[in-house]
């Protein structure tokens, strides 16, 4: 079996560049450990020239993703595959979670107000900066804060509710039963300090088997096997899943999650 991994960009990789390689990286040791024949490569080296059984790829780039399919419709395997990488844009599977009744945040709604405050996003790609990410105490900063975006060039924000509760960061392999959650306030590892307006957790009880449930139909959905995210518990126990990435640096169970992706390619 030959077997091409495809490295993120740095520019998709902010403040996890080093962690991002280790979990792709050590997928590729193992499947080399069970004989399959490994070649590492950028997400820019790629080309149509590139011929492998299996790729893996973290890779986010148009022109990337626009190889990949050809190589799927050659018959490749691709993890993940070129359209869930897709779908994981904000505004996709925000709507995608919507229509198939998983939990998320209440949009912003300019006829009501709420204290908590609001999340605005940029929707168009995944977050690269801190400053696509931003945090509005009310519907004046979401107006004064909506003209930064789009002096920047953004011009789809998705914009939600703050949520009060437990943050919990999740990780799962679709098909392979590997799920993992944690608590970003129990550990300190964070990407922007975005965690820290919920505070310290308060492990509220919650359905974790549901969680997977619902995180595993979101994958199945968007077509991203390999995938990530954040929810908040409320104190009630029930949830909102608040963000979801394709193929995240599993940087909490690195070795874990590099078995299980191995698994789901030899299925």
């Amino acid at each position: 079996m030959r077997v091409i991994l495809i490295y993120r960009d740095p520019v998709f990789s902010p403040n996890s560049v080093e962690k991002d390689a280790a979990i792709i990286g050590r997928v590729g040791e193992l499947l080399a450990e069970c004989g399959a024949e490994v070649e590492r490569i950028t997400e820019k080296d790629l080309s149509a020239e590139h011929r492998a059984d299996v790729f893996l790829s973290m890779g986010r780039f148009p022109d990337t993703l626009k190889i990949l399919k050809e190589k799927e419709r050659d018959g490749a395997l691709v993890i993940n595959a070129p359209a869930g990488v897709e779908n994981c844009n904000r505004r996709i599977v925000d709507t995608l979670m919507r229509e198939n009744n998983i939990p998320v945040a209440p949009l912003y709604d300019e006829a009501k107000t709420c204290a908590c405050g609001y999340w605005m996003k940029r929707a168009d790609v995944c977050a690269q900066s801190a400053d696509d990410v931003k945090f509005a105490e009310n519907k004046d900063d979401v107006v004064a804060m909506m003209q930064l975006f789009k002096a920047r060039g953004v011009e789809d924000v998705l914009v939600t509710e703050h949520i009060s509760g437990d943050i919990v960061k999740f990780y799962g392999v679709e098909g392979t039963g590997f799920f993992r959650k944690y608590y970003p306030s129990d550990d300190g590892q964070t990407k922007f300090g975005d965690e820290d307006r919920n505070g310290m957790a308060h492990h509220y009880k919650y359905d974790e088997k549901q969680l997977q449930v619902d995180a595993d139909k979101l994958a199945r959905i968007t077509g991203a096997t390999v995938y990530g995210g954040d929810c908040i518990v409320r104190a009630d126990g029930s949830y909102a899943i608040i963000d979801f990435n394709d193929w995240p640096s599993f940087s909490r169970c690195c070795e874990e999650a590099a078995e299980a992706i191995v698994l789901r390619v030899k299925k």
